[in-house]
């Protein structure tokens, strides 16, 4: 027997309460930015302006997803659902390979199964979240080429794991302005990091590189008794303490055995030859007390490295960009100590400490070297080992925008995308704006680029043989950083007006 509803006085107004409750409290606790009923659209990141892709607008079960030229095409069409699902082609859905949890894990897509791996949240923040591993949908390695992959990472709120809903157009090819403006203060790594362009790697030994850092900068054994001091800096992202230094090696000899990482990822720079990087007995420590300057009016040392001094790291497990993964670094070095050995290097190296393949290295190389002609003038150059070759450009030819910085304090930065692209570019650190030394395509047989991630400071990538090989060189290194992605125009603009600020004399 059905009941009659039971009159209330008022009714129509209780109705109409109830229903702004009800709105309210879903428009503060949903935190969808998608339609519950089903929508397609584009799934646009954030950084790159390139959309979610399907590679070939395959079908297959498993084809791994990347970002692309949003091209309003089926592969890029997305449609929510009121179960969680990312439907494309309206029967594959978007799917965390084999229900992984692990950052890294790849974004696939599937037949649609109703699984938890297929479910996903489209968040007012911008990030989607993969709710079976509670992570994000994430662009590789802060990358915006095409072609870079997708997969979940832990969230953190990086450019890089932000998406918005309709077909935007690709970003320029050199972007001018920065994601968001750095904060009070920054130092070179708060910088690129406001930039969505981390660093993953940071190291000097006259200065913090991040605003907050407080840690230590580097090690020094005296030749004494052989025991070691740690150098930190004076206050929280200030400069080292060089008079810790001075009192550790009065009447001594010093040597710096290792360049703290300061962004908390443990890329520590041991030299070559030590117990942490053995098999290398041609390489040393440099003598830490050679170079005193002064850092905005305090006293610091540089790591002055000669022929047979060089420092090495393997960092493919800790966030060193491999493969064709972008990535960006700079230095600040001195055009007054150089020479013409192979090879004063700072950046992305191989794992093996062997001369692999063409493509195996990204780093900075400044000296009097210029293997293939094309450099001006008597040096030294900012230019890019990329193995098998110093480049001035992108080819083994004249460059005329090559230029030499015989400086006493020189900034020099690369950036490479990994697939297509890379520039070079070079400064006085005491004034002035950076100069592109060239911005174009990678060299023949570059693309792509297969990064191992080990990290290389004043040799290059094959050290160390015995008739000393590829640790020849001598430079200076006061500091520098890598970082994971391609590093805007405007990002290194604004690391050099700081170094500039920091007051290098």
């Amino acid at each position: 027997m059905q009941r009659s509803p039971i009159p209330l006085p008022g009714r129509p107004l209780l109705v109409a309460a109830v229903v702004v409750v009800l709105t309210t409290l879903l428009a503060t606790t949903l935190t969808w930015w998608a339609p519950a009923t089903a929508a397609t659209t584009p799934l646009v990141g954030t950084a790159s302006g390139r959309c979610l892709d399907v590679p070939g607008a395959s079908q297959a079960n498993g084809a791994q997803t990347q970002i692309w030229d949003c091209n309003g095409q089926a592969n890029q069409q997305w449609t929510t659902t009121t179960a969680g699902e990312l439907r494309v082609y309206g029967n594959k859905c978007l799917d965390v390979n084999a229900a992984g949890t692990a950052d890294g894990t790849s974004v696939i897509i599937w037949d649609c199964n109703g699984q938890n791996n297929q479910k996903w949240r489209l968040n007012s923040d911008g990030s989607v979240t993969a709710l079976g591993a509670n992570k994000c949908l994430d662009v590789s390695g802060y990358g915006t080429a095409n072609g870079t992959r997708v997969h979940i990472w832990t969230c953190h709120g990086g450019a890089n794991q932000k998406w918005s809903t309709g077909a935007q157009p690709s970003p320029s090819p050199t972007p001018t302005t920065s994601p968001s403006p750095p904060p009070p203060g920054a130092r070179p790594c708060d910088i690129y990091g406001a930039g969505g362009t981390p660093c993953i790697a940071a190291h000097s030994t006259t200065r913090a590189l991040f605003n907050a850092y407080a840690g230590n900068l580097y090690q020094v054994r005296r030749s004494s008794d052989n025991t070691t001091r740690n150098i930190g800096v004076l206050t929280a992202g200030g400069v080292a303490n060089a008079a810790a230094q001075d009192s550790f090696c009065a009447g001594t000899t010093c040597v710096i055995t290792v360049l703290y990482d300061q962004s908390g990822r443990g890329n520590d720079l041991w030299y070559q030859g030590s117990s942490v990087v053995p098999g290398s007995p041609q390489s040393r420590p440099a003598v830490a007390t050679t170079e005193s300057l002064t850092v905005g009016g305090n006293k610091a040392y540089s790591l002055y490295i000669n022929p047979g001094n060089s420092y090495w790291r393997d960092g493919h497990l800790t966030g060193v960009p491999t493969g064709s993964a972008p990535e960006g670094m700079y230095m600040v070095t001195s055009g007054v100590h150089v020479n013409n050995g192979c090879c004063f290097d700072y950046g992305n190296s191989e794992t093996t400490r062997k001369a692999d393949a063409a493509g195996a290295m990204d780093a900075i190389n400044f000296s009097t070297q210029c293997w293939f002609g094309g450099c001006q003038g008597t040096g030294p150059w900012v230019q890019a080992d990329l193995e098998w070759g110093l480049f001035p450009g992108g080819s083994q030819s004249w460059n005329p925008n090559q230029r030499a910085f015989p400086h006493k304090f020189v900034t020099a930065t690369l950036k490479n995308n990994g697939t297509t692209r890379f520039a070079i570019k070079g400064s006085n650190a005491q004034s002035g704006g950076l100069y592109t030394l060239y911005d174009g395509p990678l060299p023949n047989g570059y693309s792509p680029m297969k990064k191992q991630g080990a990290i290389i400071l004043g040799s290059g990538g094959d050290c160390c043989k015995p008739d000393g090989g590829a640790n020849l060189s001598a430079g200076t290194f006061y500091e520098g950083a890598m970082v994971a992605g391609y590093p805007t125009d405007a990002v290194e603009n604004a690391v050099q007006a700081e170094v500039i600020s920091a007051g290098y004399r």
